[in-house]
């Protein structure tokens, strides 16, 4: 199995790879893992930091994991057939040429924690049999919820990327290999269940939470994030009980630790800001980029910028949506190319960094109120459902409110839409409870270029459509027999 191959050489090699990470401020350590595991505890601080160096790439988390679930969508589209976002908008990939990076950079993360998660019991206990142990040394349990919640955070995007919606039937069709040890070259484990995908997920960010610190950890997750992350993957589930819990949790902790909502006044630029422990803003858990370290032109900032590779944009549809309110402050945040294209202006440098630099926002707190506002409202529960929506809303536009309405799926969904555009979520969202994707187009003078591209693809799609997921890899199709590809492909 090719990945396994990656993984391994993942393990041995990420101490050299990590390293130019500034923002991560840390010394480059001199020890390096041996067929025995990590030799001393500060590896694993190390290891930890080459598992966000792998994210940060453009392949992974600075780039094409965000954007796939973005153009793949109806609220978002490719510029042109020919831009790096054409193949996923199109759904052009089939069996022999399906994009291999999702796989094999969430498998490196997952075999990169399964590293850590290996070793790092016996290197505290080694730690607490010296005489110069700091019983007040609570960094230790942060580090292996770090390494739960992002296998966690892994799995869960490669379960959603190869394997259908949870409640299409039950978690019954195939998954993703679930990897929870550290693997030989030979080993060729088989694909699991979505069902069983999601128990793993679960059980990941649940032990994850009651480790991790909820103190600011610029670039790195921390309890609150895995929280929100928590929610999001209980409301796929369709255990709104469990997603409600963990939003709730989420923010009454979070801004507890003075994070909060961005203001109307501040939404427009707030997405610079270099947050920090005094002022962490709404953003729980983002890739740091600078402009010595980062993704380069192949980042979401460089690829959703005019002034870039201009490579997405939003719909017609979708800017007619936005326009329902002239006064809604996320109009505020697209940029326009004459009349042709709108372009979402999410991902801004901070000072003195180019576009290409910005940093990218993957778990922020205005999720947490949507999703706490969507389980409320499954759950029959109106008055929390209000509690947590109006909040996004008022924020929007100050003078909305849906105090004393009775909120709809529909209401939170458009608001989801709305609030999450260019983050990565739309397509899970418009198909995780049974629902469609419409491409269609709008008229409209602001982007009369603004047209959804020709091609073979469906233009209304629900999850019955194949090609909702992505074909596994021929790579891993053709070196491990155990594995079984999506069914028509």
């Amino acid at each position: 199995m090719k990945v396994l191959k990656h993984i391994f050489i993942c393990g041995l090699c990420l101490f050299t790879a990590s390293c130019g990470n500034d923002w991560l401020n840390m010394e480059p350590s001199t020890s390096i893992k041996n067929e025995d595991g990590y030799q001393q505890i500060g590896d694993i601080e190390y290891a930890l930091n080459g598992i966000y160096n792998i994210m940060q790439n453009a392949y992974a988390y600075s780039g094409r994991l965000v954007y796939y679930g973005d153009v793949t969508g109806d609220d978002m589209q490719a510029v042109s057939s020919t831009k790096r976002t054409g193949s996923y908008y199109l759904f052009a990939y089939t069996k022999d040429n399906a994009p291999s990076t999702h796989w094999s950079y969430l498998y490196s993360i997952i075999g990169q924690c399964n590293y850590i998660l290996a070793d790092v019991d016996r290197l505290v206990d080694a730690e607490k049999n010296k005489e110069s142990f700091d019983e007040n040394k609570p960094v230790w349990d942060d580090w292996k919820g770090q390494a739960l919640a992002l296998r966690g955070m892994a799995l869960f995007d490669l379960t959603r990327i190869f394997g259908y919606p949870y409640k299409k039937d039950n978690g019954a069709s195939l998954g993703v290999p679930i990897i929870k040890q550290v693997l030989a070259i030979q080993d060729k484990p088989a694909r699991g269940t979505v069902a069983e995908c999601y128990a793993q997920i679960i059980a990941d960010l649940e032990d994850g939470t009651t480790l991790l610190a909820g103190d600011f950890n610029k670039g790195k997750i921390n309890k609150w994030a895995a929280l929100t992350l928590l929610s999001r993957v209980y409301l796929y589930k369709g255990d709104d009980a469990k997603a409600l819990e963990k939003a709730e949790a989420a923010i009454g902790g979070a801004e507890n630790e003075k994070y909060a909502l961005w203001t109307n006044a501040e939404y427009p630029t707030a997405w610079s800001n270099d947050a920090s422990s005094s002022k962490p803003g709404e953003v729980l858990f983002e890739i740091v980029n600078t402009n010595t370290d980062g993704a380069g032109n192949e980042s979401m900032g460089y690829l959703s910028s005019s002034d870039g590779y201009d490579d997405l944009c939003i719909t017609s549809s979708f800017y007619a949506l936005l326009l329902q309110d002239p006064n809604d402050v996320r109009l505020k945040l697209l940029s326009f190319d004459g009349t042709k294209y709108a372009y979402v202006f999410k991902y801004q440098p901070q000072d003195g960094e180019n576009i290409e630099d910005a940093n990218i926002p993957l778990i922020r707190l205005s999720e947490a109120y949507l999703n706490a506002a969507e389980a409320a409202q499954k759950l029959v529960d109106n008055d929390k459902a209000v509690k947590f929506l109006d909040p996004i809303v008022k924020r929007a536009n100050p003078a909305k409110t849906v105090t004393g309405q009775q909120i709809t799926h529909e209401r939170i969904l458009t608001e989801r839409r709305k609030e999450l555009v260019c983050e990565g979520h739309r397509m899970y969202d418009a198909l995780r409870d049974g629902g469609k994707a419409t491409r269609s187009d709008v008229a409209n003078n602001k982007i009369k270029s603004t047209k959804h591209l020709s091609g073979t693809y469906e233009k209304e799609y629900d999850w019955d459509w194949y090609k909702v997921v992505l074909p596994i890899p021929k790579a891993e199709i053709d070196t491990n027999p155990n594995i079984k590809q999506n069914p028509d492909y």
